[in-house]
């Protein structure tokens, strides 16, 4: 018997090493490489790794915006010049300082060997709900650089796989709700360690027979602050809602802040709409895709659950592709109108035209 973490919880130090602004070691067959996340990365460790060589990786969204060329395709490579420093680094990873210093060039993209190690080193990033963007540096020796300086060590093939995690049902407690006094929280937990995922279901829904449901992403500042900037929280309570007049359904509340990004980086989207940004080219400035969202989580939580039809209250299209993609049937969809308001007009007309959003 061994005591030893095995590679999915190494994966889940690996995250939490780099909020912490610790290095960890990427390897595969062609050698390795040493990445700290580029938002926590302090002063003495860049020293530190100034001698390897590093480069700053950064997605190919965040080097449209700063003018650097994406050779690799998905990302770019940018290389240090000799006198940067974490504020310069920190710079290139956030937008947040884009209007008012627009010139951080010319910046310079590394074009040769492979970039296998620095994708990984950015896919451990946003999972980390960082900034995607890492410093990397080459190592020869990954397995005794990692011993010799106590970092975790781990394949890079492991943070590329796209496997859901597993989930398992933790716990399930009656809570009677103002919606419906026949309310029950059900708790699942990933086996990777990252965020539980909840599933409120109203009265008791045949399994066999198409189930009244909803994805419900996470929003702090709408579902819990009321705010005015989205649709989020008036979604919530009015799917609810329809589910305690049906008696019937389940709502799913994914931890998803921020269509995946994660609340802090939510806020600096916000931030970079308050600049005159939408939704969407916010998130590109800061590196991310669209919706970084996985919606199998959904579909596996309702598998977990015994149903496989569900009658989807959603405007988005996409979740109903992706839950006929993973096997749970869609039998009809379901509006969700609610919560229109003045300062979220803008909000809704992006998710309309760029996320195609059936308003």
């Amino acid at each position: 018997m061994t005591l030893a973490p095995d590679t999915t919880e190494r994966l889940a130090r690996a995250r939490a090493d780099l909020r912490m602004g610790v290095p960890v070691v990427l390897a595969d067959a062609g050698g390795g490489a040493v990445a700290v996340a580029a938002e926590t990365a302090t002063s003495g460790r860049l020293e530190a790794l100034r001698a390897a060589g590093p480069v700053l990786a950064i997605t190919a969204r965040r080097a449209e915006t700063l003018k650097a060329r994406a050779y690799d395709g998905d990302l770019a490579r940018i290389l240090l010049p000799a006198d940067a420093d974490c504020r310069w680094i920190q710079g290139v990873a956030d937008p947040a300082g884009d209007l008012m210093a627009p010139m951080k060039g010319p910046l310079r993209s590394d074009r040769e060997g492979s970039a296998t190690l620095h994708r990984a080193a950015i896919r451990l990033a946003k999972q980390a709900r960082l900034l995607p963007a890492a410093l990397v540096a080459p190592l020869a020796d990954p397995q005794g650089f990692a011993a010799a300086h106590d970092l975790t060590l781990i394949p890079a093939a492991a943070v590329m796989d796209d496997s859901l995690s597993p989930l398992h049902p933790v716990v399930s407690a009656r809570v009677p709700l103002a919606v419906s006094e026949a309310g029950r929280l059900h708790i699942f937990r990933p086996e990777d360690g990252s965020d539980e995922h909840y599933a409120v279901e109203i009265g008791d829904p045949p399994r066999d027979a198409p189930v009244l449901a909803r994805l419900h992403s996470a929003c702090f500042t709408g579902d819990l602050l009321g705010s005015l900037k989205c649709d989020c929280g008036p979604q919530l309570r009015g799917a609810l809602a329809q589910m305690g007049e049906e008696g019937a359904g389940v709502l799913l509340y994914l931890n998803q802040e921020g269509r995946g990004i994660g609340l802090a980086n939510k806020m600096r989207a916000y931030s970079l709409q308050d600049q005159g940004f939408d939704t969407v080219e916010a998130n590109h400035r800061l590196g991310f895709e669209d919706d970084e969202r996985d919606f199998r989580l959904g579909a596996e939580i309702l598998r977990k659950m015994g149903f496989g039809a569900v009658r989807l209250m959603t405007n988005n299209p996409a979740k109903v592709a992706r839950m006929q993609d993973c096997g749970v049937r869609v039998t009809e969809r379901v509006p969700l109108k609610v919560g229109q308001n003045p300062l979220n007009a803008g909000y809704l007309a992006t998710k309309a035209a760029k996320s195609g959003h059936l308003l």
